[in-house]
């Protein structure tokens, strides 16, 4: 006799599913247990120690962020080795200074800490940090350009949301702008548009792709990089994929938001770049470079306008989809020039890409529906032209804000 016959005939009252669910959760349990075994005896009896040459632990070090103060330099590390690792001293242009710690102590692998140097630093001049720890390793980083880091001041905070407002919202709300005039297109002109708004996008996602990965490759060790961009972006992609399916294909209203928001999640990671850049001193925006990122964005506007052509959607329609699109590069201005991490927006950026693909995908599904000749429209003069021009368009806008 089984299991299950032993309880019938023992409590024949008592449901046969009530055994197989203790046996699931025996065998559950069981698994746990021997792993905690393994790991207590892991401890205790410390095999690893038969292996010891004398080498010192293996250690990593990631500056994460940099502020520049009347009071000096301070710099946030992230401790990446194999053990908890201790800062001895701190050079700055081969010149041993004083710093202070917060917290103080050894740092185990994943913490940070702010170092503190009141170092007399030179505007505009480039300076050396090299971090010395108690087994002698040694890693630097380097101040390009020596700026004041913003402040989290009204003045400050307003300013950077201006830029935000001419780099993300306003080259939107331009482009959707032209709605009245697209409207009324006839089949080739549809398609070209809606090409033209697949175009824009793919362009989009090999560039947030390709950032993504360069930030990744700044950050910690621990955070994986690589495997978290990519990740990031299958899991945005699926999750988009899974709500925008839940009632139907999205189309019109629906499906320019869904453009409208991974336009908006690639700006945000934009937005994030340029605030760092500023607070870092890497970059000095000027009026014909704001003037490169208006004209560069302003076709996201036409694409999100693209599916709504054939209804006639009210006003505050249009004002709501241009704050999705363009505000997130305006959040992402405040945060990178107060509180920025490689990791983050390495992060911020994947999550984008994921987003554009999931509308690349409705877009294309849309304008096959559209078109009535599925997979044909896709071949079709005005179609291809429309992806290459906006590609193109893309291409020779990014050109000018390239720095």
């Amino acid at each position: 006799m089984n299991e299950v016959s032993h309880i019938a005939a023992a409590d024949p009252t008592a449901p046969v599913g009530s055994g197989k669910s203790r046996a699931a959760l025996l065998w559950l349990i069981l698994p746990l247990a021997a792993l905690g075994l393994a790991i207590a005896w892991l401890l205790v009896s410390d095999p690893l120690r038969n292996f010891g040459n004398g080498a010192p632990p293996v250690e990593s070090l990631t500056f994460e962020r940099t502020i520049l103060s009347s009071d000096g330099i301070r710099v946030l590390v992230r401790a990446g080795g194999s053990e908890p690792m201790t800062i001895a001293q701190v050079q700055v242009d081969d010149a041993y200074w004083q710093f202070t710690q917060e917290p103080a102590g050894p740092l185990a692998r994943g913490a940070t800490a702010w170092i503190h140097l009141p170092f007399p630093w030179v505007l505009g001049e480039a300076h050396a940090i090299n971090i010395v720890t108690n087994t002698g390793a040694t890693f630097g980083h380097e101040i390009a350009v020596a700026v004041p880091t913003p402040t989290r001041d009204a003045r400050s905070l307003a300013s950077q949301a201006l830029l935000g407002v001419f780099v993300g919202l306003v080259p939107v709300a331009i482009g959707m702008m032209f709605f009245p005039a697209l409207r009324g297109v006839g089949r080739n002109g549809m398609n070209f548009l809606l090409a033209l708004t697949v175009g824009l996008l793919a362009f989009l996602l090999v560039d947030a792709t390709a950032e993504a990965f360069e930030l990744a490759a700044e950050s910690a060790a621990l955070f994986q990089g690589q495997a978290m961009v990519v990740l990031a972006a299958a899991a945005s992609f699926l999750l988009l994929m899974a709500a925008g399916r839940r009632d139907g294909v999205p189309t019109g209203l629906a499906l320019a938001t869904f453009i409208a928001l991974g336009i908006g999640l690639h700006n945000l990671g934009e937005g994030l770049a340029i605030g760092a850049a500023f607070a870092a001193g890497a970059a000095g925006l000027g009026t014909f470079l704001v003037l490169g990122f208006m004209l560069h964005n302003i076709t996201e506007g036409i694409g999100i306008s693209a599916p709504m052509l054939k209804k006639r959607p009210p006003l505050w329609t249009f004002v709501g989809l241009a704050l999705l699109a363009g505000g997130p590069a305006v959040i992402g201005l405040w945060i990178g020039s107060l509180a920025y991490a490689p990791q983050w927006s390495a992060l911020a950026l994947a999550v984008g890409a994921g987003a554009i693909l999931q509308v690349i995908v409705e877009v294309t599904a849309y304008l096959m529906r559209s078109d009535g000749r599925g997979p044909a429209a896709l071949t079709a003069p005005a179609t291809t032209a429309g992806l290459a021009a906006g590609v193109s368009f893309m291409y020779m806008t990014a050109m000018l804000v390239k720095v």
